[in-house]
């Protein structure tokens, strides 16, 4: 079995939690499932939720290279400069990225607003981005953004691999056909 969920803002990518706060469980019915790869508590979108650990595997392990599409929203106007680095790798404190797609986007119009509210400031513009990458580390997108002079300010995962959010609301799930 697969599911695709839209992870909403503030939600742990795990089922329980000591602390009360919000979790998978507080929007998957199906037992027995568990998370493929992990979206952070700011992130928001597609999560792959599956009972089969062949699959879980060729979904998360960096070997397979498994494309990951983001839509990011960045403090400031992004350049072609910051763009082409993100396309060449930048380097972190864990070390060099993989090369990435990265291009500039339009803020979709099928976005549903975050709660709460991205922070804004009128004084700086913000600016949007779609950001593909090939391998996982915690919390990538927004280190490498951060690098490039752009933090991100919201981050919505859209795709994983053939997988795509596709009209999902914030906490709504589907049974994915394989």
């Amino acid at each position: 079995m697969l599911i695709a969920l839209n992870k909403p803002y503030g939600v742990l990518c795990q089922f329980t939690d000591d602390r009360g706060r919000t979790t998978l469980a507080d929007f998957v019915a199906q037992k027995d499932v568990y998370a493929a790869g992990r979206l952070d508590r700011d992130s928001e979108g597609l999560l792959l939720l599956t009972d089969d650990g062949r699959l879980a595997h060729r979904l998360t392990d960096p070997r397979h290279k498994q494309a990951k599409t983001y839509l990011a929203q960045v403090e400031g106007v992004i350049d072609e400069a910051a763009l082409q680095a993100l396309r060449r790798g930048v380097v972190l404190n864990d070390g060099p990225t993989l090369p990435a797609d990265a291009a500039f986007a339009s803020e979709p119009d099928w976005l549903w607003p975050r709660d709460p509210p991205v922070r804004f400031r009128q004084a700086i513009p913000t600016s949007w981005l779609t950001l593909t990458l090939r391998e996982g580390r915690n919390r990538q997108v927004r280190r490498m953004t951060a690098a490039v002079g752009f933090p991100t300010l919201r981050l919505i995962r859209v795709r994983i691999g053939d997988h795509a959010l596709d009209g999902l609301g914030p906490g709504e799930s589907r049974i994915v056909t394989l």
